[in-house]
């Protein structure tokens, strides 16, 4: 089977690739369009920019808030989680969506066994 080609919202990458800042944010829903057009980048998101124009190999960022554009797509960005800085290799479904969508902060709970007095039972075990 022929593998299918990417589109967005009837647009391939390339056609996105093309588009200035101004057609690509009428293509995304209401609230990434304000922060493309009405807010703007921040400066960190344009050095994070600047940086994915260079094609640098190594680009760590904090800006978790910044939407995923056209010429980000095909490079790998390290986006920070609270702790570490998490690997994203952003691909064409990612457009529109923000960098921090895809590095979780939080960790799911895993409980060990319960600590002494924490039950009736262990209660009247001897400490050591």
């Amino acid at each position: 089977m022929a593998k299918k080609e990417f589109t967005f919202c009837g647009k391939t990458i390339d056609e996105l690739r093309k588009m200035s800042m101004e057609e690509f944010a009428q293509l995304v829903p209401s609230r990434e369009r304000r922060k493309l057009l009405r807010r703007g980048m921040t400066e960190q998101e344009k050095t994070v920019l600047k940086r994915v124009r260079k094609k640098e190999a190594n680009i760590e960022t904090h800006c978790r808030d910044m939407v995923i554009i056209p010429e980000m797509v095909g490079i790998q960005i390290r986006v920070y989680n609270g702790k570490e800085f998490f690997p994203v290799a952003i691909t064409e479904d990612m457009l529109g969506h923000r960098l921090g969508e895809f590095v979780m902060t939080r960790k799911t709970v895993t409980h060990s066994a319960p600590g002494i007095g924490a039950t009736k039972s262990s209660a009247s075990l001897s400490v050591k």
